[in-house]
C-alpha cells in the first residue's frame, strides 16, 4: 500500500467491479469468443442473408460499425452498455436481412446470453473473505460502468447498494434520470445520498485512472487505486492510496 495523500476518516467504501475485485480481461476474451460462435450458430439456422452470414466472422470488427452507428444516432447510449449492445446487435442483424421485429427479438436473446457468459466466473475466495470483513465495519456499495450480474457471481449480499451506469436514479439529485457512466459524478452522488454521508466520507476503490480515480475525486470522494491489472486508463491525478492488490484493504480492518 502506497500513500499519496492523507487518508481522512471515511464512513463507507464503494467498489468498482471489473478489474478491481477480479481480473475481467480473460473473462471478456472468453465471452467474445463465445459470442462469435453464438452468432455463427444463429445465422446458420435463420432466414437471414445466408450467403453473407456464412462468410462473416461475428467479431469486434463486424459489430464495430453498427456500434458507431448506434452512438451516432443516440450518443446517450454510451452511458448504458447493455442498451448500446442491444441496439448494435439489432442494427447488425437488420443489415443481414432480419426484419426489425425479428432483429430485436434476436438481439435481446443475444444480449441475455452475453450477460450470462460475461458473468460466468468465480470471484477469488480471498475477495469474499475481504468483503465479509469490511462489511462488518463499513457500509459497502458497488459503482460500475459495466453490466456484470452480481447475483450470479455471488457478491450482491456484500453491498447495501449497487449502482450501474444507465440505471434510473431514485434520489433527489437525479430523480428519474439515467445515471451516467463514471467519470461523471452521478453514481458517486447517488451513493452518498443513499448512505446519508458527505462525498469526502466515501472511499472509492477502482482500477481506472479516469473513470474511478478522476471521477471520484471530481465528485469529492477519497480514492484507492488498484494498480495490478493494468487495463484501465492511466492516472492523471494521484489517488489517496495505491493498492498493489485488493487484499491490501485488509489493513483498514
Amino acid at each position: 500500500m502506497r500513500f499519496y495523500r492523507r487518508l481522512a476518516p471515511f464512513q463507507a467504501i464503494s467498489f468498482d467491479l471489473d478489474d478491481t475485485l477480479y481480473s475481467n480481461y480473460p473473462v471478456m476474451m472468453a465471452t467474445d469468443a463465445k459470442m462469435v460462435a453464438y452468432f455463427s450458430t444463429f445465422f446458420s439456422s435463420t432466414k437471414a442473408d445466408i450467403d453473407c452470414a456464412q462468410n462473416t466472422v461475428f467479431d469486434y470488427l463486424f459489430w464495430s460499425p453498427f456500434r458507431q452507428q448506434a452512438l451516432k444516432e443516440n450518443p446517450q447510449l454510451v452511458h448504458h452498455v447493455g442498451d448500446m449492445r442491444f441496439v448494435t446487435y439489432t442494427l447488425g442483424m437488420k443489415a443481414l436481412g432480419l426484419t426489425e421485429d425479428a432483429a430485436k427479438q434476436a438481439a435481446q436473446k443475444a444480449l441475455d446470453y452475453f450477460v450470462l457468459q460475461r458473468s460466468d466466473f468465480v470471484v477469488p475466495n480471498g475477495v469474499h473473505q475481504l468483503l465479509t470483513g469490511l462489511q462488518k465495519k463499513y457500509p459497502l456499495v458497488a459503482i460500475s460502468n459495466g453490466n456484470v450480474d452480481t447475483d450470479k457471481i455471488g457478491i450482491s449480499d456484500y453491498f447495501q447498494y449497487r449502482f450501474h451506469a444507465g440505471d434510473l436514479s431514485t434520489t433527489s439529485l437525479n430523480k428519474n434520470k439515467r445515471l451516467r457512466q463514471k467519470p461523471y459524478a452521478d453514481m458517486f452522488d447517488e451513493a452518498c445520498e443513499k448512505l446519508l454521508i458527505k462525498p469526502a466520507q466515501l472511499l472509492h476503490v477502482g482500477d481506472c485512472g479516469r473513470s474511478d480515480i478522476q471521477g471520484a475525486i471530481n465528485a469529492g470522494c477519497q480514492t484507492a487505486w488498484i494498480s495490478c491489472y493494468d487495463v484501465g486508463q492511466p492516472l492523471t491525478v494521484l489517488p489517496n492510496i495505491e493498492l498493489a492488490d485488493i487484499s491490501e484493504l485488509r489493513h483498514l480492518l
